[in-house]
């Protein structure tokens, strides 16, 4: 039996990615061709969580006999590394076939392969990552549970969002933001964390002046708290671990103080996108996804409740092709940071034979691009129309995970034309090769001043005012 290869192109042609081999067309084929083969294997994968949560997934493989052990390696790494980033863990039960799961096991033990997630893991959940090889039956069975979040609109509310090249604050009476303001920073490029606690005070103070009293704050976040702790936040990645753990970890818990301990809850901002989602459209079933110095979601199910996943797409897998770019943070090619977020339209505007200023930030180059879509740069629109591309496979693979009703994009690079631009060529890989997802899910592109400031204002829901 010929080697198998993940090399499926999609049907549409991307003359700004001739090589992108999305994962669910890939991933259609190896089952396709598992299925028709002799004796395949079933495995089964469980991700531990706090609380007695586990989430489990079950695929089959190829036979041992075939010689099939880099596909079936590549398929399940694939596999677990998207379950991992999507729901989390801080333990891996794997069985079904022994020597596939020692090497899943390899892939995240110390100097192996998947490094950066196992250490990313043992961070957020403050104890050691570890892969555990059983027999089928000896897997976990899954246990998931949900909880409720927002949607509290009363009194005099602060709505924060913490994003990587702009922070936004809403002053949020009754419901009805009265003052919303968006300030350029830097975050991810200072190692002071005093950077970091003074530009949030003076976001915060602005929004209060506007008000009689403040009553709650709510803060939208890129990164993963636990009980208003900063866990692990790519905003802080050049601050040295020591300095985090002392003066980051517990920073929220200390601006609070400083409110005079009102109510005050912290969110990942991909929850809050979708909790936006969710109150705007008056439905449930969101995945919310925010594009913008990364990829941020976040996941309201059917009973309108958060489910406790980490939700972290930035890094789940979009692309087959191992010459893809690679994120800088986790060293990792083709995952959702390089393909929904500015750094995705900077690396297509060079494809694009675009010349963008070296010495502008990330964010100021999407500017520039936004720009020359506005004026009917063909090339420039080109960039989106990519972007959307790669969001309707991406979406198609991401249902696998989420049982999905609606979608809802926002963030910088959805701003403008841009973002009619990504919505037209997601919408239309899904009417053609997903006919019926492309039937079941809404996909919503909020209006401008939601785009930008939409999670701040919901992130004002989040605390409940006792």
């Amino acid at each position: 039996m010929d080697p198998f290869k993940f090399n499926v192109k999609p049907s549409l042609k991307l003359n700004l990615d001739p090589e992108f081999r999305p994962m669910i067309l890939n991933n259609l084929k190896f089952e396709k061709a598992v299925k028709n083969s002799l004796n395949p294997v079933k495995i089964k994968v469980a991700l531990v969580r706090p609380n007695e949560q586990i989430s489990t997934y079950t695929c089959l493989v190829f036979n041992g006999d075939l010689n099939q052990e880099e596909a079936n390696f590549i398929y399940v790494e694939r596999l677990i590394k998207t379950l991992l980033w999507l729901k989390g863990g801080y333990k891996i039960y794997i069985g079904g076939d022994d020597s596939l799961a020692k090497r899943i096991k390899q892939a995240y033990s110390t100097h192996g392969l998947r490094d950066f997630d196992r250490d990313f893991m043992s961070k957020v959940y403050e104890r050691p990552f570890e892969v555990e090889v059983v027999r089928f039956e000896e897997v976990p069975n899954n246990n998931e549970i949900s909880h409720p979040v927002g949607r509290h609109l009363d009194g005099y509310r602060i709505g924060f969002d913490a994003g990587g090249s702009d922070r936004k604050v809403s002053a949020v009476v009754n419901g009805k933001s009265i003052f919303s303001e968006e300030v350029v920073w830097f975050p991810k490029e200072n190692s002071d964390p005093k950077y970091h606690y003074n530009g949030i005070m003076d976001s915060l103070k602005k929004a209060a002046s506007k008000m009689p009293r403040v009553d709650a704050i709510g803060v939208s976040s890129a990164g993963i708290f636990i009980d208003n702790r900063v866990a692990v936040a790519s905003l802080f990645r050049k601050v040295p671990q020591d300095v985090f753990d002392r003066e980051v970890r517990d920073m929220y818990l200390r601006i609070k103080k400083k409110f005079g301990n009102i109510p005050l809850e912290v969110a990942n901002d991909g929850d809050v996108t979708a909790l936006a989602g969710a109150m705007s459209l008056e439905s449930n079933q969101v995945l919310g996804i925010a594009m913008g110095t990364s990829e941020a979601a976040g996941y309201v199910d059917k009973a309108g409740n958060i489910t406790g996943w980490l939700n972290e797409l930035s890094f789940v897998p979009v692309d087959y092709n191992p010459n893809s770019m690679v994120d800088e943070w986790s060293n990792d090619f083709g995952v959702g940071s390089t393909y929904f977020s500015q750094d995705a339209v900077i690396k297509l505007a060079k494809t694009a034979n675009i010349t963008l200023n070296e010495s502008l930030s990330p964010a100021e180059k999407l500017k520039e691009v936004q720009a020359l879509a506005k004026n009917n740069n063909a090339k420039a629109l080109e960039i989106f129309t990519t972007i959307g591309i790669y969001l309707g496979y991406e979406l198609a693979y991401y249902s696998r995970f989420y049982d999905i009703l609606n979608v809802l994009i926002l963030g910088r690079v959805t701003s403008g034309v841009g973002g009619e631009r990504i919505l037209e060529a997601c919408k239309n890989v899904l009417k053609n090769e997903f006919k019926e997802l492309y039937k079941k899910i809404n996909i919503t592109l909020p209006d401008e001043y939601s785009r930008r400031v939409g999670q701040s204002i919901a992130a004002a829901s989040l605390p409940r005012i006792i």
